[in-house]
């Protein structure tokens, strides 16, 4: 059996991926009291990344006003119930640009380049997950030439913390940018009800400095990958060189929004009043095209944000008349391996 359906346990929120990604969660402290990462100087020799033009690390062109909150939103009938979180989601919810702190426009080696990037790593992480994103740069998602092509690495991050604390985040966060170039951050309050907002100012960064990738991996910083495997099964698909549709991973059908207030994925009738989700993957890891990302963009121009970032990924899908697959060896966490690999 490949995914999950109304009768089956509810989502967990991280994957294992048998064939694509190994079992990984890396608990660390987010105590940062007088937290002093120690960035280390890599051999240049050793490397086999091609190496990159500098480039300026800190805000850059595409710049935009603050956006203002929609006061309008307080007379939705039964706002003042909601919880707060999902109260400044409404409030904001119409908001899709924010200024960019730090970008790699030069990633793909430009918008011309972007053709000889074969798998782009996306990785969601927060400013405060320092050692998460260090693991990962020396595992799977280490940037190098693999089976003859190319894998390049970017972690996409918000901001955390007001006053002094936000600005403590940032300036750590802009001296990881200056050892490894790999930090995309804009300038919004990074929680889980923006991650959608995050997906959607990937997609536009990727419309303009890298549009002809050919493949993707959307993933989250705990969880291990075998990127390795997932070369090798791009590379096996026939017909397709990231120009036709592919969204794959651990498919979830007949599903629809939390009501229970606790719950961590509870969406009220105030967010969305229909009680379907079309068929979606978990969120903590799946694969697509650079083709199938270019088509979620433009349908992200007409469809109001939703709080859950891979369901709104689907409904992107579905206006196009597109649907995910399962891919067999995706599981999330929990769940057993159909087969070993």
């Amino acid at each position: 059996m490949c995914g999950l359906s109304k009768k089956h346990i509810s989502i967990a929120t991280s994957l294992v991926l048998g064939v694509l990604v190994l079992v990984g969660y890396f608990w660390f402290s987010e105590d940062l009291t007088g937290y002093k990462p120690i960035l280390p100087q890599e051999d240049e020799n050793k490397s086999v990344i091609q190496p990159k033009p500098e480039h300026e690390i800190t805000a850059n062109n595409y710049s935009w006003p603050k956006c203002q909150q929609n006061t309008s939103a307080a007379i939705i009938p039964g706002f003042s119930s909601l919880p707060h979180h999902i109260q400044d989601f409404l409030y904001y919810r119409h908001c899709r640009h924010f200024p960019m702190i730090l970008d790699v426009p030069d990633k793909c080696g430009g918008a011309d380049g972007s053709a000889e990037v074969f798998l782009l790593l996306v990785i969601k992480s927060s400013p405060v997950n320092y050692n998460r994103r260090e693991v990962l740069r020396k595992t799977w998602a280490k940037e190098r030439l693999q089976n003859g092509v190319w894998i390049r690495r970017l972690f996409i991050s918000g901001t955390m913390g007001v006053g002094v604390e936000k600005k403590k985040l940032n300036k750590l966060l802009e001296l990881e940018q200056r050892e490894y170039n790999d930090v995309l951050q804009w300038d919004f309050n990074d929680t889980f009800f923006n991650l959608t907002l995050k997906q959607v100012l990937f997609l536009e960064w990727m419309d303009r400095n890298c549009p002809n990738v050919r493949f993707l991996m959307n993933s989250e910083d705990d969880v291990f990958a075998n990127t390795d495997k997932m070369v090798a099964y791009l590379k096996s698909l026939k017909d397709n060189d990231g120009s036709k549709h592919l969204f794959t991973g651990y498919l979830i059908e007949n599903r629809g929004p939390h009501r229970i207030p606790d719950n961590k994925h509870y969406v009220p009738v105030q967010v969305q009043e229909t009680d379907t989700y079309p068929p979606y993957l978990g969120g903590g890891g799946f694969l697509l095209s650079g083709y199938s990302a270019t088509v979620m963009y433009k349908m992200s121009h007409s469809i109001m944000l939703h709080p859950i970032d891979n369901v709104y990924m689907a409904m992107c899908l579905e206006k196009a008349e597109l649907r995910p697959t399962c891919h067999t060896g995706v599981k999330i966490a929990g769940q057993r391996k159909s087969r070993q690999y």
